[in-house]
């Protein structure tokens, strides 16, 4: 399955870049996030738990950072397990200044499921997939909004 997006972030590049860069501030806005162990620099392992319709799954990731560019250009590929289910995902984004407070990042990912999640069908996991995109991004617009300040103390 192939989804794409493109959404325009309220803050300078060089910000989203940072807090993008930084996997723990990734996975704090990823939807299900459980777990995430740093195996390398750019290799990590991390448990996500997901739920399609009735159908409900807690995925072993092997998740790498394969390629980037900064500060505009990040690929992403993961591949893993949960009982009774696979997935393997490889996804990219690219980040644009719009003016010197405003981002646009286009995203595409290509995600490839297998076993009972699949089983549910495209259409629900089309749904699914749009409103943990939606919760992500709202996620990272709420972090980046936050005061420096704050990020800082932590």
């Amino acid at each position: 399955m192939q989804f794409t997006g493109s959404q325009t972030i309220a803050a300078p590049i060089e910000k989203v870049w940072a807090f993008l860069l930084d996997v723990n501030n990734v996975a704090s806005c990823a939807p299900g996030f459980q777990s995430l162990e740093q195996l390398g620099e750019e290799h990590w392992k991390a448990l996500i738990s997901v739920g399609v319709g009735p159908v409900k799954a807690k995925f072993n990731l092997d998740v790498t950072r394969p390629e980037k560019r900064e500060p505009e250009f990040m690929a992403v590929k993961a591949r893993g397990k949960a009982p009774g289910s696979a997935v393997d995902l490889a996804g990219d984004m690219q980040l644009s200044a719009i003016d010197a407070n405003q981002t646009k990042m286009d995203w595409n990912a290509q995600v490839t499921i297998s076993g009972s999640i699949a089983s549910v069908g495209a259409r629900l996991i089309n749904g699914t997939a749009e409103k943990m995109t939606n919760q992500f991004f709202s996620c990272l617009q709420s972090k980046l909004q936050e005061p420096q300040a704050a990020s800082a103390g932590e």
